[in-house]
């Protein structure tokens, strides 16, 4: 039961390392993140780990356990890997969308939320200073993407569905206030990317699927 909690804590956490990353970057520019917008953005990320958890149970009773642990151990081994890449392929993106200068919001557009996944700071798109409930969600549904395919794998092995979404929600919630201060305190061109840190976590958590 301890070991359980401890992996799903662990997992959370490294689902969680974004969400700082990006609180820290709207810190760093003064760009204000309200309660009622972290509240938000917290709770979409752990809205779609839970439809991904449930996802994952129901597909659960028709796979054996040997190939519902291997499934898990490629899914997180290959976000891991994913997330170590993550600069480059976030280099690439900003590459990509700076032809386009001209931005209008849209809750779901994909080009837009390429855009926030390669800068976070994209979020704030009227420069209110202040990231809005709506700039918020379209922040969390970019941040959720890994969340979803982890939630999924998690979901076919034997994680407590309740605990992962608690954890998910004050974990979450913690990073984005934390990011935030943290940032107007640097108030530098600061760039740190965690995302390394993030997939390693995932890495050795894939790992740990195999025994």
């Amino acid at each position: 039961m301890l070991l359980q909690a401890l992996e799903a804590l662990l997992l959370v956490s490294a689902l969680s390392l974004d969400a700082l990353v990006a609180s820290f970057s709207f810190g760093v520019e003064k760009i204000k993140v309200p309660w009622l917008s972290a509240l938000f953005m917290s709770g979409i990320c752990s809205a779609f780990l839970a439809v991904s958890l449930l996802l994952g149970s129901v597909v659960k009773p028709y796979v054996s356990p040997h190939l519902a642990a291997v499934l898990s151990f490629l899914i997180l081994l290959i976000l891991g890997i994913t997330r170590l890449l993550d600069s480059a392929i976030k280099t690439c993106i900003k590459k990509s969308c700076t032809k386009t200068k001209d931005i209008k919001f849209k809750l779901l557009d994909l080009h837009f939320m390429l855009r926030i996944y390669a800068d976070s700071t994209e979020a704030d798109v009227n420069h209110s200073k202040s990231l809005s409930v709506g700039e918020a969600s379209s922040l969390a549904v970019a941040l959720s993407l890994d969340g979803f395919a982890t939630g999924f794998g998690a979901g076919l092995t034997n994680a407590n569905p309740v605990e992962m979404i608690l954890f998910s929600f004050i974990i979450g919630l913690i990073a984005i206030r934390i990011g935030c201060a943290v940032g107007r305190r640097v108030a530098s061109s600061a760039d740190l990317n965690l995302s390394w840190a993030g997939g390693a976590i995932l890495i050795l958590l894939a790992f740990t699927k195999l025994f």
